[in-house]
């Protein structure tokens, strides 16, 4: 009985140090690296712990509230057609992403890709692989898009509009990516009809999508994040305090980690000259965030990159065109594997295959452009 026990702990344990790898890898590189350097408080960017704190706060109480998958269903219920649905499934995901942030998208709405697969007796996997790059691409063009973006934002203040100008293009090509992706998707009638969930508590909906813009505009600078973080506090403490148990803290502790790691990294004179001289070049930055995101994934590798360089055009888009590639380039797109998996589970090579094709045809179109791009402005 003890042995069963013993063997069922450690089997959850290597779970969950599978499923939070990243974390793992955090903590361990902050613990290792403070034996060398003793790290000091000023690392952590509280601001940034800050805006992603409120995000995800509210962005629980959009999904809790059913507000997503009620905008979901409506929009779905307007299409006749397979390829007009895949068309509503994806846009969906690339706009949401835009301010929902990748990883929520994913959630959200490759569940509802799975349900209408079945009704419809229709492999989606194609869809899904769809969906994920739509987050991962959609993501690119907003500061909350995703965790890199927020974080690089805030830790170069560059301005909202020195930030559009780079990401803007990407996501004008990456529609035009998706449109000749989704054209050869058939024609055929679709009589299928979603039920439309019910908003309920629909004046604290309104609370929290006024809180949400407040978010958004201290994301811009427009309001000072800390008041804006005591609202939140405050009208979630009223309303309804279960939200919190919905919040990814280990999200926020991974961050926590990767500041120390990498504070303690540039406290070292001869790594900081170093990888700033190697960073000092665009190319460098460029390709070596793209190439470092497809073995860390593209938020560590931003945190691990920005304190040696000054070419943030390079790294913005590069961690973001990195996000593509395999399937750890992007954390978010961890979670449309799992949602997949979890229902196809004889289909889990056959998704990785297709997946990393269309990733790899990603990177090929988008190295090339943005790097173009890059070099123009520079």
């Amino acid at each position: 009985m003890i042995d069963t026990s013993c063997r069922q702990m450690l089997y959850n344990i290597k779970d969950w140090i599978k499923r939070e790898c990243v974390l793992v890898i955090a903590i361990g590189l902050a613990i290792v690296s403070s034996f060398y350097q003793l790290p000091k408080a000023s690392y952590i960017d509280i601001k940034v712990l800050v805006l992603l704190f409120n995000l995800m706060l509210i962005i629980a109480a959009f999904k809790h509230y059913k507000v997503l998958d009620y905008f979901a269903s409506l929009l779905l219920n307007r299409s006749h057609t397979i390829r007009q649905t895949s068309y509503f499934l994806v846009g969906l995901t690339f706009v949401a992403s835009m301010f929902m942030t990748n990883d929520v998208a994913l959630i959200t709405f490759v569940p509802l890709t799975l349900i209408i697969g079945d009704k419809l007796n229709k492999n989606v996997m194609k869809w899904v692989v769809f969906q994920t790059l739509a987050a991962n691409l959609g993501s690119t063009l907003t500061p909350m898009g995703n965790p890199q973006n927020l974080f690089i934002y805030t830790y170069f203040e560059m301005g909202l509009l020195n930030f559009l100008k780079l990401t803007l293009l990407m996501a004008v090509i990456a529609c035009f990516f998706f449109a000749i992706l989704l054209h050869k998707e058939p024609q055929q009638e679709m009589n299928y009809q979603m039920v439309c969930p019910t908003i309920q508590h629909k004046g604290k909906v309104l609370g929290f999508t006024i809180l949400f813009i407040l978010v958004i505009a201290s994301v811009v600078q427009m309001i000072n994040y800390k008041v804006v973080f005591i609202m939140v506090i405050l009208y979630t403490v009223v309303t309804n305090r279960a939200l919190f148990r919905k919040v990814d803290y280990t999200l926020l502790i991974t961050f926590i980690g990767f500041f120390i790691f990498v504070g303690n990294l540039a406290a070292i004179p001869q790594i900081k000259l170093y990888l700033g001289n190697i960073l000092n070049h665009q190319g460098v930055t460029y390709l070596g965030s793209v190439l470092l995101s497809q073995i860390i994934s593209n938020v560590p590798a931003a945190m691990l990159l920005a304190p040696f360089t000054g070419n943030w055009q390079e790294l913005l888009i590069g961690v973001n065109v990195g996000g593509m590639g395999t399937l750890i380039a992007s954390m978010a797109s961890l979670i449309s594997y799992r949602l997949y998996v979890e229902a196809h589970k004889e289909e889990q090579k056959a998704y990785f295959r297709l997946f990393t094709v269309y990733n790899v045809i990603g990177l090929l179109i988008f190295i090339p452009i943005m790097g173009i791009l890059l070099w123009f402005i520079g």
